[in-house]
């Protein structure tokens, strides 16, 4: 059995980061991020853009799916509606896959902190911060397990999540 891990979360909360570090523990795992089915210049949300890049997200989950290499498939990207998760799940050929809904969340004092290191280096720019605080109360509402990363690293929320799901690691 396969394990598909859908993981959302608010910009700045740490993802990426944390499915990096699943991807790494995890055997035979692959990992996609769907802000790079984003990397647009100029950024544009369109309809036509946001059909491109869910085809493009879930085309990629479901040739990872067939694959026979990989038992783990971590994905990340913001879900901040059930529409969205939805939307992904239908389009997923998941016969065969046991699907894990994660939310990263966290307080607004650890999320402004975060972003605020981002900008200070340049990874970000200083209009993340309204955008990402105004989207954490989304994420209450949507049927996936909350996973509070106010005071842990990534390498311990990536740890959290394969014990809570009982996944083997490498």
């Amino acid at each position: 059995m396969k394990n598909i891990f859908l993981i959302g979360g608010t910009m700045g909360v740490g993802k990426t980061t944390t499915c990096q570090i699943m991807k790494d523990k995890l055997s035979n795992s692959v990992f996609l991020d769907g802000d790079w089915c984003w990397d647009m210049r100029p950024f544009q949300v369109t309809e036509e853009t946001k059909e491109m890049v869910m085809q493009n997200i879930c085309f990629l989950l479901n040739n990872f799916i067939k694959c026979t290499v990989y038992e783990n498939i971590v994905f990340c990207w913001v879900m901040h509606q059930q529409a969205i998760v939805d939307e992904i799940i239908t389009r997923l050929d998941t016969q065969g896959c046991k699907v894990h809904l994660i939310s990263l969340v966290c307080s607004i004092e650890a999320l402004k902190e975060r972003l605020i290191k981002d900008v200070n280096v340049g990874n970000r720019t200083e209009d993340i911060l309204l955008r990402s605080l105004e989207r954490i109360p989304l994420y209450e509402q949507l049927n996936t397990t909350k996973v509070d990363v106010s005071n842990i690293t990534a390498e311990q929320a990536a740890d959290f999540i394969i014990q809570r799901f009982s996944i083997a690691t490498n």
